[in-house]
């Protein structure tokens, strides 16, 4: 029996939340999220921050101080992925904007990105790694209706 997706979504605090939690509809990210699965079941928890939670979680758990668009922590794989994805807000609308991509479509790319991440891709590692993430990523996001975001 396979297990479906357990999705938490929760929003901080922080001015202008109402747009992104207008955009970012439970049934949406949890579509998007799925979508990037690589097997049936995961809990998944989405916490949409603003930039000062952001930047203090980039600084403790990765030593740089500074907001990034998206944090994955990802604590199991086998036999269900959990894993928290961490996106900032302020951030992601700034991307959006600077790569004329639409608010809808970058949060869509980062949910997949970091879904995958937890699952264990990594663009970190080299060029052949970035290049075969960032591949699945293109093809995930045109199955999804999303241009290639790269």
């Amino acid at each position: 029996m396979s297990v479906g997706l357990q999705l938490s979504l929760q929003f901080g605090r922080f001015q202008g939340a109402e747009v992104h939690r207008a955009l970012l509809r439970r049934a949406r990210v949890a579509r998007w999220v799925s979508h990037a699965l690589e097997r049936p079941g995961a809990e998944v928890a989405v916490r949409v921050v603003g930039e000062d939670e952001g930047r203090a979680m980039n600084s403790q758990y990765r030593g740089k101080d500074y907001a990034t668009n998206v944090l994955t922590f990802d604590y199991t794989r086998v036999p269900v992925l959990a894993c928290d994805l961490v996106l900032c807000a302020p951030v992601v609308a700034r991307e959006a904007g600077e790569q004329g991509k639409t608010l809808e479509a970058h949060y869509a790319h980062l949910l997949v990105h970091g879904t995958l991440h937890a699952q264990g891709w990594d663009h970190e590692r080299g060029e052949a790694d970035a290049l075969a993430m960032e591949a699945l990523e293109v093809l995930l996001l045109e199955s999804l209706g999303y241009a290639n975001p790269y």
